[in-house]
Parts: C-alpha cells; sequence; structure tokens
C-alpha cells in the first residue's frame, strides 16, 4: 500500500458539479492499494500518517500532528500510484488491485485512520473520475510505503 500525504491549506474533490468531499487545514492523502496489502499494511499506514508532525507549533516548528494542529483529513484512492514505468513509456497498472479487492481495504483504511486520529474522513469516490482542488502548505509532501517501511 503506498500513500502520498499533502499537507493543505484546503482541498476538495469533486466528481462532475458535485463535491463529495472538502476540507480546510489538514492532509490530502492519496491511497493506492495492490494485492498483497494486508490489514497489517493498513495498520502501519494509519499509525505512521495519524503521528506524522508536519504541522507546525507556536515556535514556527513542524511539531504537530494533524489531531494536535486540529487538522482535517480528505483520502482519495489512487490506482495509478501503483504504477510500474519499467518497461517503456506507457506505464503498467498490473499491480494495482481490482475494485472487489480494494474497496473494501480503502475502507478499512479510512475507518482505521479515522479511530486513531478521531477525525472524521472526507472522501473521494472510488472509481469515478475525480477533480481535484487544493492549495498546497509549504509544499509538504511525504510519501509512504507499507513495503518499504523505515524503522
Amino acid at each position: 500500500m503506498r500513500t502520498v500525504i499533502q499537507r493543505v491549506g484546503r482541498a476538495s474533490v469533486n466528481v462532475g458539479d458535485e463535491t463529495v468531499g472538502s476540507i480546510g487545514h489538514g492532509m490530502f492523502i492519496l491511497v493506492g492499494i495492490e494485492d498483497t496489502d494486508t490489514d497489517e499494511d493498513i495498520l502501519y499506514l494509519c499509525h505512521k500518517i495519524a503521528a506524522l508532525r508536519i504541522f507546525d507549533d507556536s515556535d514556527g516548528v513542524m511539531n504537530l500532528n494533524v489531531s494536535q494542529a486540529k487538522g482535517q483529513l480528505l483520502v482519495v484512492s489512487q490506482f495509478t500510484l501503483m504504477a510500474s514505468t519499467r518497461k517503456g513509456n506507457r506505464p503498467s497498472y498490473i499491480r494495482a488491485s481490482r475494485p472487489e479487492t480494494a474497496i473494501p481495504m480503502y475502507e478499512k483504511f479510512i475507518a482505521q485512520l479515522g479511530l486513531i486520529t478521531g477525525i472524521k474522513i472526507e472522501t473521494g469516490r472510488f472509481g469515478a473520475n475525480m477533480q481535484i482542488d487544493l492549495m498546497a502548505d509549504g509544499p509538504v509532501t511525504i510519501i509512504i510505503d507499507s513495503k518499504k517501511r523505515d524503522f
């Protein structure tokens, strides 16, 4: 499982003319899922994301996690995070899970992140063509891959 986390001043997701998810300051999180992902990957990522100290304290030092900063969370599924570009110029998405596997994992990820942070999670719409509007803050962008754990 792979995530891209961006600290944002605001972010929203539209499907057509409908806003399906929207936050003020907080984290915008893209999640890519592959068939080898397990509940352990979800737990690892959710705990890591919840504890990330990427928000400024009163001294302007990145010392606060999203809960301490009273931030919000917007999570969007993104199968293209699992792209392989090893051969040629057209990415292969063979590693990305099919919806029947990915949707339950995505839903578990959202539930677990909400449980750990105590924050209501805003989301995109799985499988939809989404338009993302965000204002990056910093910018601060972190990539965490549960298969490449740095202990």
